[in-house]
């Protein structure tokens, strides 16, 4: 795990060379906690690029593993963050070929790739997280190259005449020619989603290059502010290919086949290795398998909060205690927790704010203090149907023309103020409520009732806000995940629908990028077994029913696990990865939140409809109504903007 960064111009070296060295120190620098072991540089004055390196010595830990590397005949050079995990089983047909290597690394096994099969044929070969840049100095071109599943960031675009690219924003922003505009057409998404979906990111000409994907940049006819679309060396539609004739048995017998696999190829480190354990389904599996592979304990981790209703702590201790891993937990309070959320921005170097980003870094600082890699179990819901809303979504889409249903577009297509009034007059569960929150809610229903299909359904369904344009002057929208043309392959109107949609954003834009920030921002690099190629395309290729049983999910997933874990550890209501926002709003953070929303600091920074965002604060801070999630999203951005604007 590493990280990189980099700069390409139509124009030679940004000064003399000495000047470009030390500007490829600087962004590497930035980023010196993805990789605190080690740096390095390289610079071609005649293709006119540079790439910078940061190690974190995971595999190979001599300097026959540093970066940025060569190939063998010079031609290629690499600055590389991830694991291919595969790499052993790469090296050994390689070899037979003649090829030959000095070190044990998986980028020397990557570069003898690139050159005996092509840079494509190469992607497709590999099974792992990663994302690097690739000079090919025979060709003159440069590459940009993402993992399948989106584990690792690639941010990458033109700042004036200047092409710039790295592991973290923060890493671009030290180029002199760097601008730092913010895009106002990626807030939109952020206030239905609080994050900001590949490709766009809050700053102009800047992109977040998609999963399973790589640009091909010709050196010799660059031209700024132009970008080649994404080329695709692999297709998640087309692992959804049904795959009928298994029994809930034999399927079981297959994906613990592929997860010992996976596990056993994750578990390979020249440094200390643990896992998180929640005591879900999830990370227990995975934990489960790790201890039945190893040769001693395990060392397992997690975070527990004294909270009633957000501690998955004691479960985790139980599951721990009967698969007999080394547990550490930390029980963390709500002082140490809230103290956090001013830090977020310099964790987070775009707005991010899905909340379980709190005990994620802590259960992660606290895991480096013992490990340098630690297995996860991420993956599980969106690929074996595991979310409660998936059922329930679908569900209220077949539903739609119910009476119900029928009742809320009437009531949708009267008047908002109107209607607001009669509700509040004849149903006595709204009589407190304000005129304008029942409107709100109102706008919410008038927004999902509109939808198209399921997907158009799902989208307005899991947005925080009905409509951003009720709390922003610019609410345009971009394509990403959710509101994409649904791919060929991908049946309609089912379960998979919905989740190709959530593994082409909620995944990648929230999940593993809530992770790797967390995570790498303590130095630590996370592994997530459950997204090996082999396991995806047999996941999304079970038949639905197989998985979801009388509503309750991951079935397949459940009939592993219970060959490790009793039931009556796991079997219980799922809490997820929360932190009690709402009340820390009206209580510790109260404060701080009531500067970010200050009337005259959102007047003035000019993005707001001010009275709006101050009424939701209002109503929230009176405990009538609990509008925490529209406000987090906004927070987020206001902390990050004092962080980067500063």
């Amino acid at each position: 795990m590493c990280g990189f960064a980099g700069f390409a111009s139509p124009d030679g070296l940004p000064g003399s060379g000495g000047d470009s060295n030390a500007l490829l120190e600087r962004m590497g620098e930035a980023i010196r906690h993805r990789g605190p072991d080690a740096g390095g540089i390289w610079l071609d004055e005649k293709l006119s690029v540079g790439l910078s390196h940061r190690r974190l010595s995971i595999i190979d830990l001599s300097e026959l593993g540093a970066q940025p590397m060569a190939s063998g005949t010079g031609r290629y050079v690499i600055a590389f963050n991830g694991e291919i995990y595969n790499f052993r089983k790469l090296r050994a047909e390689l070899e037979e070929t003649g090829a030959g290597f000095r070190g044990h690394s998986d980028t020397e096994v990557m570069l003898a790739a690139f050159e005996a099969w092509g840079v494509e044929q190469a992607l497709r070969r590999f099974s792992g997280m990663f994302a690097f840049a690739l000079a090919d100095k025979k060709t003159r071109k440069l590459y940009l190259a993402r993992d399948r599943m989106g584990e690792k960031p690639l941010y990458y675009g033109w700042q004036g005449r200047s092409l710039v690219f790295g592991s973290e924003l923060r890493a671009l922003s030290h180029h002199p020619h760097w601008q730092g505009s913010i895009d106002t057409s990626a807030m939109p998404l952020l206030l239905r989603h609080n994050v900001i979906p590949a490709p766009r990111t809050i700053y102009q000409g800047i992109c977040k290059l998609l999963p399973a994907s790589y640009i091909c940049m010709n050196l010799d006819n660059l031209q700024p502010g132009q970008l080649p679309e994404p080329e695709h060396y692999w297709k998640l539609e087309a692992r959804f290919e049904s795959r009928s004739g298994y029994t809930l048995e034999s399927a079981a017998d297959e994906l613990e086949r592929l997860l010992k696999q996976s596990i056993s190829d994750q578990m390979v480190s020249d440094v200390p290795i643990g896992a998180f354990l929640s005591g879900g389904i999830d990370s227990s599996t995975v934990v489960g398998i790790m201890q039945s592979l190893a040769s001693q304990p395990v060392r397992t981790f997690s975070i527990g909060f004294h909270e009633k209703g957000f501690n998955e702590a004691e479960h985790a201790a139980a599951v721990a205690k009967h698969l007999g891993t080394e547990h550490t937990e930390l029980y963390v309070t709500e002082r140490e927790a809230r103290n956090l959320v001013p830090e977020i921005p310099g964790i987070y170097d775009e707005p991010f704010a899905d909340s379980s980003q709190i005990p994620t870094y802590l259960v992660s600082q606290m895991t480096r203090k013992h490990v340098t890699v630690a297995l996860s179990g991420d993956g599980g819901d969106e690929l074996f149907c595991g979310y409660t809303r998936y059922p329930g979504m679908l569900g209220a889409w077949n539903k739609r023309s119910s009476i119900i249903s029928h009742l809320k577009r009437i009531a949708g297509s009267l008047p908002p103020g109107l209607s607001a009034r009669l509700i509040r007059a004849i149903v006595s569960s709204q009589k407190s409520r304000s005129l304008e929150a029942i409107q709100y809610q109102l706008r919410r229903i008038q927004s999902i009732v509109g939808a198209r299909d399921l997907s158009d359904f799902y989208r307005r369904s899991v947005s925080l806000w009905p409509d951003p344009a009720m709390a922003l002057k610019d609410a345009g929208e971009y394509i990403y995940g959710l509101n994409r043309t649904l791919a060929d392959g991908v049946p309609d109107n089912t379960l998979k629908t919905l989740m190709w949609r959530d593994l082409n954003w909620y995944l990648p834009d929230d999940i593993l990028t809530k992770v790797d920030r967390a995570a790498m921002a303590c130095s630590l690099e996370t592994r997530i077994p459950m997204l090996d190629p082999a396991i995806v395309s047999f996941a999304l290729g079970l038949p639905e029913d197989l998985n979801l049983q009388r509503g309750v999910g991951k079935q397949v997933l459940r009939a592993v696990l219970y060959r490790y874990v009793p039931r009556q550890l796991i079997d219980r209501p799922k809490q997820g990865f929360a932190v009690p926002v709402a009340a820390w709003l009206r209580g510790g953070l109260r404060e701080w939140a009531e500067e970010l929303l200050a009337e005259h600091r959102l007047n003035d920074q000019g993005y707001w409809h001010t009275k709006r965002i101050r009424w939701l604060w209002e109503e929230h801070l009176s405990g009538r109504e609990d509008y925490s999630f529209e406000l987090w999203g906004i927070l987020m951005f206001q902390s990050w903007f004092d962080h980067n604007q500063s």
